[in-house]
């Protein structure tokens, strides 16, 4: 690929070499043959509304991170790779149960299975957000490595899914509609990638200007897009001008996890990028509970899925439910359960009699 020359004639060819790529990345992902032998599992039992994975190198303070955040005991030492399973947290944050996970450190080569890295990939793609720990000190080249590693694993940080539609048929070729002006993709290219993966009949509607890796990354279809904070801790030892240069750096919050500086920041960064919505609920005749709100996913924020959250024979028996807050016109409102809620409204669900 770096041999080739980029430009109109050769774009098909570079697309069909990327897909090839991004195949066999796949086919080393997933190892073939029968289930493994009773290794020692890294997974955590999910607990709480969202969880929240420390990526990053050995020896950047993860694990002092997560012992004066959640105030659990993980192992710290001057050496590299003192934590060695996954270690979780949790701690309340405006009214939600959030799970921290300490993850063992990574090197490069993770994602292509050096030191157990594939383990630990792995329960990174099932957070909500990682925080990628890095060392102020060292080169920000490290930043650079830790992404490569997560991308080679189909996560994508702080991407939306590309809006592309693809659909397989049984015959009728390749259909290939555009809703905005294309400057990578041509219909040559995008049958080049298709014929790769042995796909010769599907419609394809690219609803943004999409680059190839974006149709491979939609073919594909493994990937997952999670949002990313930067770490950068040991602020402790740089001065301040270096700081005020850091703080520029997008997605990115400087901590000192030893004399637990910025931790404040940190958690309304947290809050922000995980995007969740508070719901209160509001028993007949009483004041509304405060103190332990219903915790759902932002764009999952229905009153359905608020009465699936709770249990699922709510639904059942569901007649309508008023509505205090942000979300609705009047206080209180009477709505149905596809009204979308928005962050600390007051709920209160009304059965059929």
């Amino acid at each position: 690929m770096a041999r080739t020359q980029k430009n109109k004639a050769t774009s098909a060819h570079l697309g069909l070499l990327k897909a090839r790529l991004a195949k066999l990345k796949r086919e080393l992902i997933t190892p073939k043959g029968g289930g493994g032998g009773p290794g020692e599992g890294f997974d955590v039992a999910k607990t709480g509304d969202a969880r929240v994975g420390f990526v990053g190198f050995p020896s950047v303070g993860k694990s002092t991170l997560l012992s004066n955040l959640a105030g659990v005991y993980s192992e710290v030492a001057a050496y590299e790779f003192t934590t060695l399973t996954t270690v979780p947290g949790v701690i309340r944050y405006k009214g939600a149960k959030i799970q921290l996970l300490d993850l063992p450190g990574i090197i490069e080569g993770a994602k292509d299975g050096k030191g157990r890295g594939r383990q630990v990939i792995a329960v990174a793609r099932t957070c909500s957000l990682i925080f990628i720990v890095l060392d102020c000190l060292k080169p920000l080249k490290h930043k650079k490595l830790i992404e490569h590693e997560l991308e080679g694993f189909g996560i994508r940080l702080n991407k939306n899914p590309p809006n592309i539609s693809f659909k397989k048929k049984d015959k009728g070729g390749i259909n290939l509609n555009q809703t905005v002006t294309q400057s990578t993709l041509d219909l040559d290219s995008v049958k080049a990638i298709l014929a790769e993966y042995k796909m010769h009949n599907a419609d394809i509607t690219l609803r943004e200007d999409a680059t190839q890796d974006d149709l491979i990354d939609v073919i594909e279809g493994n990937r997952v897009y999670i949002p990313c904070i930067y770490l950068l801790n040991k602020i402790d030892q740089i001065s301040i001008e270096e700081l005020e240069i850091i703080y520029k750096i997008p997605h990115c919050v400087p901590i000192s996890a030893h004399h637990k500086w910025n931790f404040d920041d940190l958690l309304e960064k947290m809050w922000t990028y995980l995007d969740l919505v508070r719901i209160y609920t509001k028993p007949k005749g009483q004041l509304p509970d405060y103190e332990a709100p219903v915790v759902l996913k932002h764009g999952q924020s229905t009153v359905e899925d608020f009465c699936m959250n709770l249990h699922k024979s709510i639904l059942k028996e569901f007649k309508y439910a008023l509505v205090w807050g942000s979300s609705v016109k009047h206080n209180p409102q009477n709505v149905g359960k596809d009204h979308v809620l928005e962050d600390e409204d007051v709920i209160q669900i009304v059965k059929k009699v």
